[in-house]
């Protein structure tokens, strides 16, 4: 294979395509296509089976397992998708695979792209991912026949990938089945919490509520009058023939109303009254009475005053019956209206049989919120006045949720029982008093929304089992899973078609131009998840060694998203019916100290996280192969996070061989600008390292950037910023290789001083001129015409321009320009003669020619100015030469010789 990357020609490591190239285009449209908004459950339903944070695309990680793991041409299938499994075309000559892995380079890496809507299987290959976290990586590795094993530290975590990893060998007809008898036993109960008078026909029949809206009150604290907390008084958007308007509220006769335009003056047509529901009794973090004009803080009054109340002021509202005689408007049968005495009525009567089913409790959580940075410092629930799970949740809520989950119980198969939980812990996002509502959308708001706590002051309640209409219901929610098992029982997969380009792209996607197409391939044979073992653990803890072809993983960013806080809200629930079957559901939550993320609240930050993800990368290192390969996604924002990231890496044994982007474009990066970076890293372990002075592996660092740069410019239609961070992936090689031995005026440069300086070179550009290039050739040994043309190539400088300075001769065989040639000194002391300006070599070998010869140099060092180019240059020499005179030459004890 290509030794591109730079490894020696005494190395046996086969590289792996994705070290050579990545189709960051290819990606980018496919990936765009995919994360635009509802996409993800059409390209792969999978992933929406359940929330997990951050997770990324299932592109990503297809493309980055085919990159990776496609090195041998004898131990590949490919297939053509559909279940007679008929072998591609490539499969009539090897040669072909052999081709398309070979010729993956910077240029071209495009090459192995067509292999990525094939049914590809490899043997022979063991993955891990020890941080799967909602486990794209092991789903998209499993795709291709590898023996995939994962683990995370997150209960929550592993039993999401458990029941995707589960879904490829599920029948679906057993969980339909199973839907159907849930659905006899329990569906119209549960609905019948959730109905309200027709508006159109009040005596005849019941419309279904698809939401009830409720706004919290607290008292005056200067009249004692209640305020209800409105930011503002809509309700919802007008929908059909009134999309113009907005349904709002009317603070003096509390109905529903249209408004044509709620950020002015608008009169209520049931009362008279006249306000703007814009302004609300809520600004920011305080509430102002209408009675008094007293302001004051929520929370603050909250905790004076033990709590809130809650009031029931409006219902979002559907009547099939109406709309099948189709005799009225649209939105005479889909609507807004203010809450009936009837409305309020059912919901106490579900408040009173859930004070009064004591079986039914033990179906809810009882665990109280344990204190973090998520809930005590960065929007404290308790100061909201929520001490237990449960306090997130309405009487009615509570009610529904344990019925439903005591008819999961008795599901007698274990696996089809934990479909059904992984189907209302996902409801759960939208079915809690902790969820808003979007007016402008009109739909409940996800709870996490924010990747956060945030206590609503207006808490929106749908129809937990769902009316024909309705967001994040247990009955859709429930069709998410059912094609997430479908789906992984035969997989699809979706590419770009690109018209008139020979299958390429030819300029991003434009969503204002027209696209080119997307196609969907036909079933592939091979279910996902076959030959694939997930386990609850720590990274560090374990023990496999020298076992793993490639890693695989998406590891945790810095202090991002503390995951082990905010997955306690599901954790506290699935614990309930998996707290007797599994050890990892025993404790009170899930664990939190033991995760590596920086968190405020336990006192680990930078230090902490980079100490921690260094013991994670040395256990990855240890179960590695010694010619395996890691391959990660991460999350960067500046240029200390690739220090830390780096540091981390090189000490753990690994020598990064290649980055990424991943994003669609990061062109800010050139400018210095603050970018938030997702990118792919690849490395490799580490060979045995060569020492090398910081002078010496600037330059090559120089060369690798220049040299990357004009590949990528002159063959690939790249942003600027998507072109930097392939440089810097080279770079980070080009360091990786000297780790620990970079010395600079006689002190060791740590990773993230190097990855300050490559920062810079790639922001900056390189600049590589004829002293770097006389530097090199000092360094070469028994150097000639021919290295001095080789140097030459792609820098600035000239032999032509280096004759003229005298760095060379060739009258007796080439010779070097050093300090004591004749011809040389002689050429920088007619220009210090003439006052012409001198380069900073110039001035040095003058300094070290009159040092030699006991002439004085204080009238040039105090003449000429001693920048830092001047100093790092002299370090350079010495570390060239082994003449250290030129590291002491600038000293004062030298200066008055």
């Amino acid at each position: 294979m290509s030794q591109e990357i730079g490894q020696s020609e005494e190395s046996e490591r086969t590289t792996a395509p994705i070290e050579n190239g990545f189709p960051i285009r290819q990606l980018n449209d496919i990936a765009e296509k995919e994360g635009y908004g509802g996409a993800r459950q059409w390209y792969r339903p999978i992933y929406t089976m359940h929330k997990w944070w951050a997770r990324r695309l299932g592109s990503t990680f297809r493309a980055i397992s085919l990159y990776s793991l496609l090195d041998d041409p004898d131990s590949i299938n490919v297939y053509e998708p559909g279940a007679d499994q008929q072998l591609s075309s490539f499969e009539g000559e090897r040669n072909d695979l052999e081709r398309l892995i070979s010729s993956v380079s910077i240029e071209d890496p495009d090459a192995l792209w067509e292999l990525y809507p094939k049914d590809v299987r490899i043997s022979d290959k063991k993955i891990l991912d020890p941080f799967m976290g909602g486990g794209t990586s092991l789903v998209e590795a499993s795709r291709f026949g590898a023996e995939c094993h994962g683990q995370d530290l997150n209960p929550v975590a592993w039993f999401v990938t458990k029941k995707e990893i589960d879904a490829g060998s599920t029948d679906p007809e057993k969980l339909e089945a199973a839907y159907d008898k849930i659905e006899a036993s329990v569906a119209d109960e549960l609905k019948q919490y959730y109905k309200t008078p027709c508006p159109n026909h009040p005596e005849e029949h019941d419309a279904d509520v698809m939401t009830s809206f409720w706004v919290k009150q607290l008292d005056c604290v200067s009249c004692g009058e209640a305020v209800s907390l409105f930011g503002d008084y809509r309700v919802g958007k007008g929908r059909y023939e009134n999309d113009d308007k907005y349904s709002v509220f009317c603070p003096g006769c509390e109905s529903v109303v249209y408004a044509d335009d709620w950020r002015s003056d608008t009169t209520c047509s049931e009362c008279g009254h006249e306000w703007v529901p814009q302004e609300g009794t809520v600004s920011g973090s305080s509430y102002t009475c209408q009675e008094c004009g007293q302001k004051y803080g929520i929370t603050d009054a909250i905790q004076e005053q033990d709590g809130y109340d809650l009031k029931y002021f409006a219902i979002e509202y559907y009547c099939s019956t109406c709309d099948d005689r189709r005799d009225y408007d649209k939105s005479d049968t889909k609507g807004y209206r203010g809450v009936r005495e009837e409305d309020i009525n059912l919901y106490e009567e579900a408040e009173s049989r859930w004070e009064n089913s004591p079986n039914l409790h033990d179906y809810v959580p009882d665990e109280s919120i344990p204190e973090g940075h998520m809930t005590s410092d960065r929007n404290p629930l308790f100061d909201h006045g929520y001490e237990n799970w449960k306090d997130m949740f309405s009487d009615r809520q509570l009610l529904v949720l344990s019925i439903l989950m005591s008819e999961i119980e008795n599901i007698p198969d274990k696996n089809i029982r934990e479909f059904f939980l992984i189907t209302l812990c996902g409801a759960l996002r939208y079915n809690s008093m902790m969820s808003g509502y979007s007016q402008t959308n009109n739909q409940k708001h996800d709870l996490f929304k924010t990747n956060s706590f945030a206590p609503p002051t207006q808490p929106s309640e749908g129809n937990i089992w769902g009316a024909e209409y309705g967001t994040g219901t247990f009955q859709s929610t429930w069709e998410k899973t059912i094609r997430a098992v479908k789906w992984a029982n035969r997989p699809t997969e979706r590419y770009i078609e690109y018209p008139d380009t020979n299958g390429y792209p030819s300029h991003p996607i434009n969503r204002d131009l027209d696209e080119p197409d997307t196609v969907e391939t036909s079933p592939f044979a091979q279910p996902i998840g076959q030959n694939t073992t997930v386990e609850q653990g720590d990274v560090r803890d374990i023990d496999a060694e020298d076992e793993y072809d490639a890693v695989i993983t998406d590891p945790p960013y810095y202090d991002n998203i503390i995951y082990s806080e905010i997955s306690d809200f599901f954790y506290v629930w699935q614990k309930v019916l998996l707290e007797d079957e599994y050890e990892c559901f025993e404790d009170e939550r899930t664990p939190h100290d033991e995760s590596i993320v920086a968190n405020p609240f336990l006192d680990k930050g930078e230090e902490e996280f980079e100490h921690e993800l260094g013991e994670a990368f040395s256990s990855i290192q240890q179960a590695l192969k010694q010619d395996g390969l890691l391959a990660f996604t991460y999350h960067h924002s500046d240029s200390e996070s690739w220090g830390e990231l780096l540091q981390s890496l090189c000490e753990a044994g690994f020598e990064v061989t290649a980055t990424y982007p991943i994003t669609a474009d990061v062109s800010k990066f050139i400018e210095g600008e603050a970018v938030e970076f997702d990118i792919v890293i690849i490395a490799r372990p580490a060979s045995e390292r060569q020492p090398i002075s910081w002078n010496s592996l600037r330059r090559n660092i120089y060369r690798t950037a220049q040299k990357t740069r004009q590949r990528l410019e002159e063959n690939r239609d790249l942003s600027r910023g998507d072109i930097g961070v392939v440089e810097m992936g080279r770079c980070f090689h080009e360091y990786s290789k000297h780790h620990g031995k970079v010395e600079r005026a006689g002190k060791t440069m740590t990773a993230k001083e190097v990855v300050d300086e490559i920062y810079g070179v790639i922001q900056h550009g390189s600049d590589i001129g004829e002293i770097d290039v006389f530097l090199d050739l000092l360094e070469t040994p028994d150097a000639s015409f021919n290295d001095l043309n080789k140097l030459c190539r792609g820098t600035n400088a000239t032999p032509e321009r280096m004759e003229d300075m005298r760095l060379y001769r060739m009258d007796d065989g080439f010779k070097l320009g050093i300090w004591n040639n004749e011809k040389r000194i002689a050429y920088i002391q007619s220009r210090v003669d003439s006052d012409e300006e001198l380069t900073n070599l110039d001035m040095a070998q003058f300094l070290r020619y009159r040092w030699e010869h006991g002439k004085s140099v204080s009238e040039y060092l105090r003449k000429w100015e001693i920048t830092d180019d001047l100093r790092e240059l002299c370090e350079g020499l010495a570390d060239a030469t082994g003449d250290d005179t030129y590291r002491n030459i600038l000293e004062s004890r030298l200066s008055d010789y």
